[in-house]
């Protein structure tokens, strides 16, 4: 029996949690979204290999303050195990961070018409500089999961980051993705369009939408 078949599955069902002001271990400034994406499976039926299968969870970062909120929100609720030990037998954590491609611009040169492209030179440094943004990301990333004594591993890609997570989480067998939510305006969400929103679409897995509390939005 394939482990993994239910995440194959087309989907049927959508549930979604917009408010949780009274759960365990919530907190008052804290809205959690989860949408499912295929059917629940029934947890009487379970076979020895799915009871015993770690849950795999994707947490999708970037720089900003929400999104290390929603880390630290997955690591204190869904990894409460008191040693190392027990938060693996509960399941294994990879921190993602998505690269978009550097965009090669043309830069007007003067009257007539002329342009010219950044130079080599140019590219390169900025390449190496989203290297170094991203190698600090998921280094913090994983100081925070070793604090919290969960296992965890990282992964950089580089595209789209609402189609590399998509992807990501299908080809890798993902349980759950996690996202932080921005709280973009209605017009800006409608222009520059939200991950959040687009994973919870799309992604063939559940997905757990952290929106942080307003002190962390307004740093």
């Amino acid at each position: 029996m394939d482990p993994y078949a239910d995440l194959k599955t087309p989907p049927t069902t959508a549930a979604t949690v917009s408010d949780v002001p009274g759960g365990v271990g919530a907190e008052e400034s804290t809205v959690v979204g989860m949408v499912m994406q295929q059917p629940v499976a029934d947890m009487g039926a379970r076979t020895p290999e799915e009871e015993i299968r770690k849950m795999k969870v994707m947490v999708a970062l970037d720089e900003s303050d929400g999104s290390f909120y929603a880390l630290r929100w997955t690591l204190d609720h869904l990894f409460r195990g008191r040693t190392l030990e027990e938060n693996d037998r509960l399941g294994r954590v990879t921190v993602v961070h998505v690269q978009q491609p550097f965009q090669q611009y043309v830069f007007p040169a003067g009257p007539g018409g002329s342009a010219f492209y950044a130079s080599s030179a140019v590219v390169e440094s900025v390449k190496k500089a989203q290297e170094e943004n991203a190698t600090f990301i998921l280094s913090r990333a994983l100081q925070m999961c070793r604090e919290k004594l969960v296992k965890a591993e990282s992964l950089i890609m580089n595209g789209d980051p609402k189609d590399m997570l998509c992807q990501a989480t299908e080809q890798m067998h993902m349980d759950l993705l996690v996202v932080g939510s921005r709280g973009l305006g209605m017009i800006k969400r409608a222009f520059l369009g939200s991950v959040s929103d687009y994973c919870a679409h799309h992604a063939k897995c559940p997905i757990l939408i952290v929106k942080p509390p307003k002190e962390v939005t307004n740093k």
